[in-house]
């Protein structure tokens, strides 16, 4: 690790106040929670009940339309993140918040991790799977109904499907989530980007709203991005350890 740009990172931190936070599945991985797309990601991760589909597929609005048992069994398989503790990266950015700095955490997660580490402002442009709704009456459900129940399909007392609160392929991300983000990112001074590839479209072409002083990088691979030697930095170490090496320069407690 590169204690220099440690050190950097650091001081703009310290120095700005209207930070934005926009991350991803690495993010989480140190949580224990799969990525999609590296070779141990969730798309990569063989199970004959469902080879014959593609994980696109399986967590697709299609799927849910026409074969819903088969994207229920995948869901409740695969995507269940309520035992899961939020790591050092989600403590450190709650930390940011209480004091002042952190402004909002622009999230493509849905594992609700971040709120359970204390933050408050947080856009999850994915939605989430701490809710559940009916599909016809829109009435909610908490984090456990849909792996708890004994219905293969889910069922709301008014005979509509329940479903996660979940943005699945094919489907619009939600508005007021999206509308936030870009807003917090166009009033940041500074951006912090983490534990994500930016391939994911449409939520990879918010970064272009920002127009602050430092945009920060934080992501294991190097990410094809035009950045300013001079104001912005790239950091290729795990989110979580960078943000313990920045807290211990701040002096703030991570537990």
């Amino acid at each position: 690790m590169d204690m220099n740009k440690i050190d950097t990172l650091t001081s703009w931190i310290e120095e700005c106040s209207r930070i934005v936070f926009f991350g991803g599945a690495g993010v989480s991985t140190e949580s224990g929670v799969p990525d999609f797309r590296s070779k141990d990601g969730l798309y990569n991760q063989k199970d004959i009940r469902f080879d014959m589909y593609s994980p696109e597929y399986l967590l697709s609005h299609s799927c849910l339309m026409d074969h819903p048992d088969v994207f229920f069994e995948f869901y409740k398989q695969k995507m269940d993140a309520r035992h899961v503790k939020p790591n050092d990266a989600h403590i450190f950015l709650a930390k940011l918040e209480e004091l002042g700095k952190l402004t909002a955490v622009v999230t493509q997660n849905i594992d609700y991790l971040h709120q359970r580490a204390g933050s408050h402002r947080v856009y999850e442009i994915h939605g989430t799977t701490y809710t559940n709704y009916c599909m016809r009456c829109g009435k909610k459900y908490g984090p456990d109904y849909l792996y708890e129940t004994k219905e293969r399909i889910p069922h709301c007392e008014c005979g509509g499907v329940i479903r996660p609160d979940v943005t699945l392929y094919e489907e619009a991300l939600p508005d007021d989530a999206v509308r936030m983000s870009i807003r917090a990112i166009q009033d940041a001074d500074m951006m912090i980007i983490g534990g994500t590839s930016l391939r994911v479209y449409p939520a990879n072409s918010y970064i272009h709203y920002f127009h602050g002083k430092h945009m920060v990088v934080i992501n294991r691979e190097s990410l094809d991005l035009r950045l300013d030697p001079e104001h912005d930095l790239e950091i290729n170490d795990p989110i979580g350890q960078v943000f313990r090496e920045v807290a211990e320069r701040m002096g703030v407690e991570l537990r």
